[in-house]
């Protein structure tokens, strides 16, 4: 994706807080010579450094592109919203001469993939993610006794160790600080599904400068 300066995350920190915060995307996997990559929608636990966890069926076809490419993408993004052209005009502009545009927040992890066979360690993973979704209990425990022992070997972990970024927060970096804090009240006024959380985004940022 083009990333432009102002976009870019302020440091590692922000794109390590937003895929701590966000669970779920797209892994994307391009394996060698295909027409089109395998993309897998996944729930996945980020330790907060440098690996991303995850198990799927055995049955996905995503282990064939891995096999010839041990190379993948998690593809997260969220917060995105439309900007109107009359939110987005400069002052002096006529409403209806403004440039519309999306703000949104985007990570995009690249990973060398290790596949996750024994038992044990896919047990392990499965741990992770239950503390991580469920940290208040309520679930058997993870062994290889039943309930979920049995159901171990129709599953393979990933551990996904990622090598490079792909960072984009997208909420107006190249304007005036006047003109985002007017989007900013936008966005608190609509308070669609998302603005909310775009709008954080924008003030948080705005603050850092």
């Amino acid at each position: 994706m083009l990333i432009r300066r102002h976009d870019a995350a302020l440091d590692d920190q922000e794109w390590r807080s937003f895929l701590g915060a966000h669970d779920f995307g797209e892994l994307i996997a391009a394996g060698r010579d295909r027409p089109v990559p395998v993309v897998v929608p996944a729930h996945f636990v980020f330790d907060g450094e440098h690996t991303i966890h995850l198990h799927l069926a055995k049955e996905n076809p995503v282990w064939e592109a891995i096999a010839e490419r041990a190379v993948a993408m998690m593809s997260t993004f969220d917060a995105y919203t439309y900007i109107p052209t009359g939110w987005n005009a400069p002052v002096a502009t006529p409403p209806e001469a403004g440039v519309p545009t999306s703000y949104y927040a985007a990570v995009q992890a690249i990973c060398d993939v290790s596949v996750v066979d024994d038992p044990d360690a896919v047990a392990g993973i499965l741990r992770k993610q239950l503390g991580h979704f469920q940290p208040e209990g309520g679930h058997a425990p993870v062994t290889g006794s039943p309930p979920y022992g049995p159901l171990l070997s129709a599953i393979r972990g990933i551990d996904m160790r990622i090598v490079d970024v792909r960072a984009k927060f997208k909420f107006g970096g190249n304007r005036t600080s006047e003109h985002r804090q007017r989007i900013a009240e936008r966005l608190a006024e609509r308070a669609g599904p998302l603005d909310l959380e775009a709008r954080d985004h924008l003030l948080r940022r705005l603050e850092r400068g």
